[in-house]
């Protein structure tokens, strides 16, 4: 039996990675500075750990421009391919585009990126590295002249975190543990290691280097607004090149990390009409449709032991039918679209009925004229694998429990998570979950059993937040 389903590329012990900043393209979100002074142009590296939320879509996540000629980029293209490449005006000095895709939207990518044109072997000139192993593979290949010049560390070209230089392809997704060291090459294995599992995790690496007149370590500790120390964009390698943070709020410093990753909307999976954003833990839909625009939306974590608690807040409840849900789901191989299946959920209606088992239209009602949900109000799931109980919550207070009896599913059936769906014309309005790493301000941040997580109500004892670390402890 599969015990669960896990993010590729999740660390769960040794170096710890704190927070992240989560980048949501539709507020147009960047870091930018313009160097007070040049660096070293030909020789840098580049260091950073990504998570995708969108796919499909160019996406810049590091670039600089002096805003007419020249610029350096590097992003994700519309292929889902890496994009690498120094323009000079007239085209392209170098430039490397990748054959591999870049698409799992759960699993952390630790990438590397050398620039060092003085050297010697053309091919070494300019290097991108994925979880510490080289891209070899290109559908473009051209590799800097000697001694060619970057647009990176100089002064007149501002760079920014998280846009294409001046322009628009904003990132969608989180980064974490961001390194810019001006004149020296580093290796993979400067920032990372293989550990016994044969995965690539972070070590602690900002003692080891030599970050140069332009250098910075972006940790993302800090949750003020300006280009300081306590700004988000601080840099933390002493070298005090503070970024300046543009429609980013506190609520973008998260602990979903490579060393801990929480669970997510997965965006992967099919039949979904809905729209996610703010990395992944925000479902919209649209009034008015038809029954085609239906969606079922599962998470990227799915658990059949052990007890877990997520929340899920109700921003807006416009126009929703009775067949919209938020609960737990579980993924079905004999269903088409994956997810339209229900375990145990409340109907998001002028009434909320509990409900458990069978599909999403066809569903036992436990007990009926429940207060009617209204704006804000927060949900809380607690789930018992074990036991096969599911409790719900309303604003802290007991909501009552499902009946659920589901031994007779099959072990992929048993594979639980956090749902939110829509069978009807009508769809299901603005919810954000939270497992442990909230879009939206908490006023009394509560931790699980494990002190991982942050939710509005306390979790209850002996459930815990859906992040591999707690995953960790099931084997």
């Amino acid at each position: 039996m599969v015990a669960f389903i896990l993010p590729a590329n999740s660390a769960t012990g040794g170096y710890e990675i704190s927070n992240s900043l989560r980048f949501n393209d539709g507020d147009s979100p960047r870091l930018a500075l313009n160097p007070a002074s040049t660096g070293n142009q030909d020789r840098w590296t580049l260091s950073l750990w990504v998570k995708r939320s969108t796919l499909g879509a160019a996406q810049c996540f590091f670039a600089s421009t002096d805003g007419s000629a020249t610029s350096f980029d590097a992003k994700f293209d519309a292929n889902d391919s890496l994009d690498v490449y120094n323009y000079l005006g007239g085209g392209f000095g170098a430039r490397l585009v990748t054959n591999r895709k870049f698409r799992d939207v759960a699993a952390w990518y630790h990438i590397v990126i050398v620039y060092d044109s003085g050297n010697s072997t053309e091919a070494q000139r300019l290097r991108i590295y994925v979880n510490g192993t080289e891209e070899s593979s290109f559908s473009t290949t051209n590799y800097p002249s000697l001694n060619e010049d970057s647009d990176i560390n100089v002064n007149g070209s501002t760079v920014e975190i998280g846009r294409q230089g001046g322009g628009s392809q904003f990132f969608d997704g989180y980064m974490a543990e961001i390194f810019l060291i001006d004149g020296t090459v580093y290796s993979p294995t400067d920032f990372g290691e293989t550990d016994d599992n044969g995965v690539w995790v972070p070590i602690d690496a900002k003692d080891d280097l030599t970050f140069g007149t332009n250098g910075f370590y972006f940790e993302f500790k800090q949750t003020g607004t300006g280009t300081n120390a306590s700004g988000m964009g601080a840099d933390t390698s002493g070298e005090t090149n503070h970024y300046a943070p543009t429609n980013l709020a506190a609520t973008d410093v998260t602990t979903d990390t490579p060393t801990n990753n929480f669970a997510t909307y997965n965006s992967l999976r099919p039949n979904n009409q809905a729209t996610l954003s703010e990395g992944n833990v925000f479902v919209s839909g649209v009034t008015g449709g038809s029954t085609s625009m239906e969606y079922h939306q599962l998470s990227t974590i799915l658990v059949n032991r052990g007890k877990w608690y997520w929340e899920m807040k109700i921003t807006a409840n416009n126009t929703i039918s009775a067949n919209s849900y938020i609960g737990c789901g579980y993924w079905d191989d004999s269903d088409s679209t994956h997810g339209t299946t229900v375990q145990g959920c409340l109907i998001v209606s002028g009434t909320d009925n509990r409900r458990g088992g069978g599909s999403y239209g066809n569903t036992s009602t436990y007990q009926s004229n429940l207060p009617a949900p209204v704006q804000n109000d927060i949900y809380g799931f607690a789930v018992n694998c074990d036991d096969e109980e599911i409790t719900f919550f309303r604003n802290g207070s007991a909501h009552g429990n499902a009946d659920n009896d589901y031994s007779a599913l099959s072990p992929e059936q048993k594979l639980l998570g956090p749902y939110a769906g829509h069978g009807g014309s009508n769809q299901l309005q603005n919810i954000h979950l939270n497992t442990g790493n909230p879009a939206f301000s908490i006023s009394s941040g509560n931790t699980d059993g494990n002190g991982y997580g942050n939710f509005e109500f306390a979790p209850p004892s002996g459930y815990f937040a859906l992040c591999t670390k707690n995953l960790a402890q099931y084997g």
